[in-house]
């Protein structure tokens, strides 16, 4: 990983380069997004702006030639590059890898109402998206149940993995940056970050007005910061075995579950990070 990050940082090609296949690989929001943090704390703002503007003039040009639209390729670039950019910015503003991960959480939900508010008919918004799928999956010879795929469930999952996934390749492209020689600037451990407890405290207030009225949005607003928890039971399980608690191979283990198992060890994680803003288990260890 480091081999690749130093070519990445080598020559200002390396970087456009690392840029376009970012773009083809599955998981592109992790790969773009950890490319683009790693590159604009290591070498600043503009001068990776310029490779990112690169990146996509070669691509649409390439498109045309292919006889490709050119719109599909502006889609694709801006919704990787610029999230990405928007994390870094943050990131380099707050000098705050805990205040970047509140920030990121509270704007996906601002996001998320806009997007209600805007579009009066959700199911209408998704379903070419859903007939595309649909016919993809057809094509490889599986049907495609969308019984439960309803247009509040693809809202809620597309705005909750795009967070989830940009927020990890902020956290990569951070760890990227900060095992570079020399003396990069610290904006703070993973391992102790948290999302506080006045978020806590709105998510709380959120699922109880949500059972109260049954209003989707406000269960919507709950599930995201809950399932967010998730990260900051992450940053504990990495703190326990900083602390020599917990051996390496827990924290490997963690991680292959959460593809496999799913929701089981999502919960689990949210559960333990969202105790801990009340309880503060990491503070409470350090003094014992």
């Amino acid at each position: 990983m480091q081999a690749i990050a130093r070519w990445l940082l080598a020559r200002p090609y390396n970087a456009v380069l690392g840029l376009a296949i970012a773009l083809m690989l599955p998981g592109s929001q992790i790969t773009s997004c950890a490319i683009i943090v790693l590159l604009v704390l290591a070498k600043g703002f503009r001068p990776v702006l310029n490779n990112a503007v690169l990146v996509a003039v070669v691509l649409a040009v390439t498109t045309l030639i292919l006889g490709g639209t050119v719109s599909s390729v502006a889609v694709m670039v801006a919704g990787n590059f610029v999230p990405a950019f928007l994390l870094a910015k943050l990131l380099t503003v707050t000098r705050s890898l805990t205040l970047s991960m509140q920030v990121s959480l509270i704007a996906a939900i601002a996001v998320m109402l806009v997007f209600q508010l805007a579009v009066p008919d959700e199911a209408a918004f998704w379903q070419p998206y859903l007939d595309r799928m649909v016919a993809v999956f057809a094509e490889l010879g599986v049907q495609m149940d969308t019984t439960p795929l309803t247009a509040n469930v693809i809202t809620l999952s597309v705005i909750l993995s795009n967070l989830l996934l940009f927020c990890a390749g902020m956290l990569i492209g951070y760890w990227w940056y900060r095992q570079q020689p020399g003396e990069p600037t610290s904006f703070g451990e993973f391992r102790n970050m948290t999302f506080g407890r006045v978020i806590a405290f709105t998510m709380g207030l959120a699922f109880l007005l949500a059972f109260a009225t049954d209003a989707t949005w406000l269960q919507n607003i709950a599930f995201i910061m809950f399932v967010m928890f998730m990260m900051q039971g992450l940053a504990i399980v990495h703190w326990l075995h900083a602390a020599e608690i917990l051996p390496g191979f827990a924290v490997v283990s963690v991680y292959v579950m959460l593809p496999i198992l799913h929701v089981v060890p999502v919960t689990l994680l949210a559960l333990l990070g969202y105790t801990d803003a009340w309880v503060e288990f990491r503070r409470r260890m350090t003094k014992a």
